[in-house]
Order: C-alpha cells, then structure tokens, then sequence
C-alpha cells in the first residue's frame, strides 16, 4: 500500500497531481475515505491523495447567504459555523456526518431534505479544481445569480474524482427553519400509503421530504406497516396550519423533538450501518417516476425505502448476486438503475451499472479530455469510466 499524500494548499495538491501524472503513475484521490464502496471499488493506484488536510473556511456572507470553503472540511463542520448565524446547507444522506464536502460532491450525495432543498447541483454556485497538468481552474462565483462556468461545476459533482482534485467550494446556504414537524402514519398496504403520498403532495404546504418505509425497513425501526414520514418546515403559523391539515390523512402521529431527531439520523444513517454489519453487501438505487414509487417498492423482498416525493427507490441485499436480480427486474419496469454499493470484488462478477444509458459516450469523451492515461481513481463509476 504506498504512502498517503496530505497536500495542505490547492497548489501542493495541483503540484502532487502534476508530479503522479507527468510519471504516469496511477492516482487515488479521496477525501475521508468513507464511501470507497460506492459506485464501484478503486483499483490499487501508485500514488493516494487525501485532502483532508484541506479544510479551511475560505470566504463566509452571512447577509449573502453565500459561503466557501476548502474541499477537506467535513460538512458537520461547516453546518456547525454556519448555525451560528442561524444558517445551514441542507445536504444529508450516508456519512453527511463525518463526511467531507469534497467527497460529498465527488459523489453527489442527498437525503430526505432534497425534495425541498434540491441536490447539491442546485446549491453548489462555484468550484475551484486542480487538473492532472497541475492548472487550477476556477467556475462560478460568489454570488447566487451567477451562472457563468456552473456547468463546469456540475460535470465535477458525481463524478467520483475520476476528472479532476476538487480544491475549495462555494455554496449558497439557506436560513434554518424556525421551526419542524415530523409526521408518520402507517398502511396496510402500499396502495393506501401512495394515495395519502399524493394527498400531501397536491397540498398548499410544500413538505421538505416524504419519506416510505416498506414493512421490513419498518420493523427494523420498531414501527409497523408501510410508513410514511412527512417533515415540513416553516414558522409556527404553517406548523399550526399543518396539524390541522394532516387529520384528513389519517391516524398520524406527530413525533416529539427528540425521536424526531433521531428518527431522521437513523433514515441517513441506513446505508452506513447496513454496509458496516455487511460488508459485502450490497444496495441498489432506482429511479422511477412518482407514479411507479409503490409498485417498485412492493416488489422488494428486503428493507425498502423510497424518497417518495422525487421517485428515488433504495433496496439493501445480504451480497450484490442476491441485489442483481432486482436491479434487473426494476430496469424491465423502466426505472434507471444501479448497484451504489457493493463489496470490494462484485464489479469483477457482475455488471454494477447495467445500463449507461447514451450519454455514455459523451462522459467518455470528457473522461480523455481530463485524463487521456486514465490515472485518477480508476475502476470508479463502475469501472464503465
């Protein structure tokens, strides 16, 4: 195993990435490392960079609602500086905890909160990336209209550091609610649970996520039933109106503060725990339309969870050969789909991303315009990059 690299500055991470490649060397680049079993595993490489050493607060406008900060800094960190000023960027999902923002992007990790918040495409306003010839390209700004170079941006977000060292990022950030409710009601079955899914839905209150548990998933959190978690966020005027509204969807059950809290730690924690007992399991993510939410998830035999209001179907599986069959079974129904995690060797037995799709060749065509020798993190994004 070579030694790791921990560059302190964007340009001794520029100067390390120019030095592996004018060698040829094959580069790992990783943030804290948590989520190496994500999107395929990374081949042995000559030369490991971490950027965690990389965590300084850069530029904070509070009145702006704009901040940067260096790629190492874990998000915890930064929601913690940012509560101060009663400000927090809504990014959650597996390891926001401990995670850092570089890895957060490279992965393009979101939790139950996207649906009001958006994914981090639509929080990310500026990057600044370091490139294999050691050039340090800068997209984007510090003001929240700014378009220019955004794309550029974006095309480093889930890309899983297979095109470039992402160094600083800049954010808009949002106001912490004054308040939150969290409500639960549960089903017999999946049919009931979708109808009050679009009962909530078509409502004046805009819900900040809509979350469905299938029965096993439910068990394993001493709950029962399909259950449907509903977080709103507002004053307590629109918590009020809320309560009123939500008796017409049935026997719910408002959640106290804190089984509220840790009711939402455990739904990001999911993956972390599950991959942590099991490791060689395996968890596949579809993405369907709203209207097939139910039928997918009806169709898993294992815990279940669906981010029901933006179509987002997660299963979890004891190993990837007992995940494949679903995976293939949801890309009959017309769903996109994955294998997200996966033991060290199942990229090596089994097609992690069965179906590309045709912007493929295009991402190709990026991949040798970054990295014509194909060194940084190969064997990522399924080893299809």
């Amino acid at each position: 195993m070579p030694e790791i690299l921990y560059p302190a500055t964007g340009d001794e991470l520029r100067g390390v990435l120019l030095a592996a490649a004018s060698a040829r060397q094959s580069i790992e680049l990783f943030g804290g490392d948590s989520k190496r079993l994500m999107a395929g595993a990374v081949s042995p490489a000559e030369v490991r960079i971490s950027t965690t050493r990389l965590c300084r607060l850069l530029q904070y406008e509070p009145r702006d609602l704009t901040v940067s900060v260096e790629a190492g800094m874990r998000l915890a960190d930064l929601n913690r500086q940012l509560a101060v000023n009663n400000q927090m960027l809504p990014l959650d999902g597996p390891w926001s905890e401990t995670a850092t923002v570089g890895g957060m992007m490279a992965a393009n990790i979101s939790g139950h909160r996207r649906r009001l918040y958006g994914t981090a495409r639509d929080l990310v306003i500026g990057m600044q990336f370091a490139t294999l010839e050691g050039k340090r390209v800068e997209t984007g700004g510090m003001v929240v209209k700014n378009v220019a170079g955004l794309d550029m941006a974006k095309m480093m977000i889930g890309s899983f550091g297979t095109l470039a060292a992402i160094v600083s990022v800049n954010f808009k950030v949002v106001p912490r609610p004054a308040a939150a409710r969290t409500y639960l009601i549960s089903f017999g079955d999946v049919g009931a649970a979708m109808a009050v899914r679009d009962q909530v839905m078509r409502g004046y209150l805009n819900p900040a996520a809509v979350e469905l548990l299938n029965p096993v998933l439910s068990t394993q959190l001493n709950l029962n039933g399909y259950v449907l978690a509903v977080l709103f966020h507002g004053n307590e005027q629109v918590m009020d109106r809320v309560r009123r509204e939500s008796q017409a969807w049935g026997p719910v059950r408002e959640l106290p503060p804190e089984e509220e809290t840790s009711f939402w730690h455990s739904m990001d924690n999911l993956t972390p725990q599950y991959m942590e007992t099991l490791r060689d399991g395996a968890v596949v993510r579809l993405s369907c339309t709203l209207s097939a939410c139910g039928e997918v998830m009806n169709s898993a035999k294992g815990p279940c969870h669906a981010h029901a209001g933006s179509g987002i179907v997660r299963s979890w599986f004891p190993g990837p050969d007992t995940a494949a069959p679903w995976l293939a079974q949801g890309l009959k129904r017309g769903c996109k789909g994955v294998m997200e995690f996966s033991g060290e060797d199942a990229g090596n037995r089994l097609s992690l991303w069965p179906e590309p799709g045709g912007d493929l060749a295009i991402m190709k065509r990026i991949k040798h315009m970054f990295d014509p020798e194909g060194l940084l993190n190969r064997g990522r994004l399924y080893g299809q990059i």
